[in-house]
């Protein structure tokens, strides 16, 4: 997902700080040298002092979101750490945006309440890709679900 929101430098503290510096150390031990190592140096100086700069939180949140993907964070740090690097992500340009999209769909959803739902049905638009659709009494609402995350496909009224 491309992020186009944009959020400050942030604050890391505890659990949150240590599974980010954790990760980034573990991705900079196998890469030695050249513009990335430069860039993870200064992302590791960022985090140690408890700080994700701005011009670092793609990246960051890049690091985050592979480890979150493969179980990593799980496998290492346990259920706590994944819930602490969790709440980083969401913070983390694609979590913030991942959570506004969320939040744009419960709205679209919370235009059904108190109707009478007359059919759902969930169809697959592409590999990894689905539709929901939920028709009511007087309304329809398409939703969206794949690798990009959740958004609203259609309303209807």
């Amino acid at each position: 997902m491309s992020s186009s929101s944009t959020v400050a430098a942030l604050a890391l503290r505890g659990e949150e700080q240590e599974v980010a510096l954790a990760e980034a150390r573990a991705v900079r031990a196998v890469v030695l040298d050249g513009d990335y190592a430069a860039t993870l140096d200064a992302i590791l100086a960022g985090l140690e002092s408890g700080i994700v700069e701005e011009e670092h939180l793609e990246e960051v949140d890049r690091l985050l979101t592979l480890a979150l993907q493969a179980g990593r964070v799980r496998a290492l740090y346990g259920p706590g750490g994944e819930q602490a690097a969790l709440r980083l992500f969401r913070r983390l340009p694609t979590g913030a945006e991942l959570g506004a999209t969320a939040k744009a769909v419960n709205d679209a959803l919370g235009a059904l309440a108190g109707r009478e739902l007359q059919q759902a049905s969930v169809a697959v638009s592409g590999p990894g890709a689905f539709t929901l659709t939920l028709v009511t009494d007087g309304a329809e609402l398409s939703v969206k679900l794949d690798r990009q995350g959740i958004r609203v496909g259609s309303v209807g009224l």
